[in-house]
């Protein structure tokens, strides 16, 4: 039985390994030609942009690939928070095509690593402050169903005719990693 993540109602019974790899194409497929001011726009009123969405999945990819690695290398580790919106917001000189670039990059990383783990190396424990202990599996499994949620709000932005106010000073995400 996989793993249940808050993320879980988003993959369902989807491969994660593949689903992952789709989910890069689709983005990727779903903001070709955009122009910048296309990135800049937000899914709702005080929100993130597309370009902000794709550089928080970017650094989700990162610090959960990071999480794992060190977890299948360092015995009792123990994962640290990031604050979500402070890695955002510091993050302002990055387009939204290289924002997707790293995504890509990021993932393909993680996917090549997590397809040559084995069943054991997959049950490998960490301790995390929010959840308790999570494995490197609960890591593969959460991945994808967090791209699916971002892709719904890039969606949003697709089909949006008129842009939406960039999200504010202060403004908190939806969740966490």
């Amino acid at each position: 039985m996989p793993p249940t993540t808050n993320y879980s109602k988003y993959l369902g019974d989807l491969e994660p390994l593949a689903t992952m790899r789709k989910n890069v194409e689709r983005i990727r497929a779903r903001t070709a030609g955009w122009t910048k001011e296309r990135f800049e726009r937000a899914y709702a009123p005080g929100k993130w942009t597309a370009r902000q969405i794709l550089l928080h999945l970017a650094q989700t990819e990162m610090a959960l690939g990071t999480r794992a690695r060190m977890a299948l290398a360092t015995p009792n580790y123990a994962a640290q928070r990031f604050d979500q919106d402070a890695w955002v917001n510091r993050e302002t000189r990055m387009t939204g095509p290289e924002a997707l670039e790293a995504l890509a990059a990021m993932s393909r990383m993680n996917r090549a690593l997590f397809e040559g783990l084995s069943q054991a190396d997959r049950e490998i424990a960490m301790a995390h402050p929010e959840y308790g202990s999570i494995t490197v599996d609960w890591i593969i499994h959460l991945l994808p169903g967090h791209q699916i949620h971002h892709l719904a709000q890039l969606e949003t932005i697709a089909a949006a005719p008129a842009a939406m106010p960039s999200r504010g000073p202060g403004s908190r995400g939806e969740a966490s990693a």
